[in-house]
């Protein structure tokens, strides 16, 4: 079955340009779009669609809240939402994490790379644009209030999940952790649900803030 996707954006050519990228993919289809944050969370319950490509800054009601919304319905519980951002709107990819987000890109990445998000974040994985995440992290390393005040170091690692969580916080997703270390993909993503366990860690964007808390991984070094 292909990726049933839902653009939200309120520039009329940004969506028609999504559009025509997702319908030249043959395992997704669009299933609807929307102008509004308000309408966003509507066309998610009334259209099913898997993944909403929400921007951030829309009338009505911004893409933070309408991912908020999304991620508390219970009846949407399949539903990944995808945030697009810029660079200088950190705090609002720090609030779009918080609002249950399964990740964010910059809208200048090349078209095959949003497809390969939609993809990455259809299939499961949490995905973080490697360009602004050591960014992000050096920030949240300086705000009295971090995404991570309860979960866990990673001293009770083996090395092989030090490894692994190393490579989550460059960024990597689960089929580029396996091709770096010479696993199985599955082994991979074993790997990373195994460290989230043991880190009390809710998704992945919390393991990135991990690695650069405890030193494992520094800014800039991406």
């Amino acid at each position: 079955m292909p990726i049933r996707v839902l653009l939200a954006d309120d520039q009329t050519l940004v969506r028609a340009s999504f559009a025509m990228l997702v319908a030249s993919a043959g395992d997704m289809e669009v299933v609807a779009e929307a102008g509004t944050g308000r309408q966003a969370v509507d066309l998610a319950r009334s259209a099913r669609a898997d993944l909403v490509v929400m921007d951030i800054r829309m009338p009505d009601l911004d893409g933070i809240e309408a991912t908020r919304l999304i991620a508390a319905d219970e009846d949407l519980a399949g539903v990944k939402v995808l945030v697009l951002t810029t660079y200088d709107t950190d705090e609002h990819i720090i609030d779009a994490l918080r609002a249950g987000a399964s990740g964010f890109l910059v809208k200048d990445i090349r078209p095959a790379e949003l497809l390969d998000a939609i993809r990455t974040v259809a299939a499961g994985d949490a995905l973080l644009s490697p360009g602004p995440t050591s960014r992000l992290i050096a920030r949240l390393l300086r705000a009295p209030d971090t995404l991570v005040s309860a979960v866990g170091g990673p001293d009770g690692l083996s090395e092989r999940e030090r490894q692994v969580l190393t490579l989550v916080a460059r960024g990597f997703n689960n089929t580029e952790i396996a091709e770096a270390l010479g696993l199985s993909p599955l082994t991979a993503k074993t790997h990373v649900s195994r460290i989230m366990g043991k880190l009390g860690a809710r998704d992945r964007a919390q393991l990135v803030i991990v690695a650069y808390e405890s030193g494992l991984v520094t800014p800039g070094a991406i």
